[in-house]
């Protein structure tokens, strides 16, 4: 089985932000692939079926980004569960223009406290991850917490969904083929 964990934070209130592009693309996934609605399933809402042969799980963990690991705890307890392999977390990246993307196999939090969350509940930093650019301040003086947590511009609002297409063909990418092969397909500007 192939675990997507996409991380953003559950309430209206940051439905839209910048935070939430994980739970976007999470969502497009499961359109484009006509899965059935997400079930909330104690602190997760999860949906699934099966991609290109493969069965899949989009996992959304219901509490704050920061605490986005413990989503993945169980996941660590399956036999068949290989993390380097079967794992792809969905995640904005505000160091990448919006829009841009990056499918990396292993790397550091970043910054990221979701990413933080999930190294620390894995013990690992050996995941695969699917970065979503949501851009930088141009304001030095705006505090990225804040940045991250409030809505897309219209415009890189836009840049980031006519990049989904783009998005959904790495992830089925990854699921068909592996993290290698997706990165050297999906890793452009």
């Amino acid at each position: 089985m192939k675990a997507i964990l996409a991380l953003g934070n559950p309430g209206r209130r940051y439905l839209d932000s910048r935070h939430n592009v994980g739970w976007w693309l999470a969502d497009r996934l499961g359109r484009t692939w006509s899965l059935p609605p997400y079930r909330e399933t104690g602190d997760t809402a999860r949906t699934g079926g099966t991609v290109h042969g493969q069965a899949v799980e989009i996992i959304k963990p219901l509490r704050y980004v920061n605490r986005s690991g413990e989503a993945v705890r169980e996941l660590r307890r399956r036999e068949d569960f290989h993390v380097a392999e079967d794992l792809l977390v969905l995640v904005d990246d505000v160091w990448l223009s919006p829009g841009q993307i990056r499918l990396r196999r292993q790397g550091s939090a970043g910054g990221h406290n979701g990413l933080a969350s999930v190294e620390r509940a894995l013990e690992s930093p050996e995941y695969s991850r699917l970065r979503i650019g949501v851009g930088r301040p141009h304001d030095d003086r705006i505090d990225l917490a804040e940045w991250v947590l409030a809505t897309m511009s219209g415009s890189d609002e836009e840049e980031v969904l006519a990049t989904f297409g783009r998005a959904v063909q790495g992830v089925e990418c990854w699921i068909q083929e592996g993290i290698e092969a997706a990165m050297n397909r999906y890793n452009r500007n």
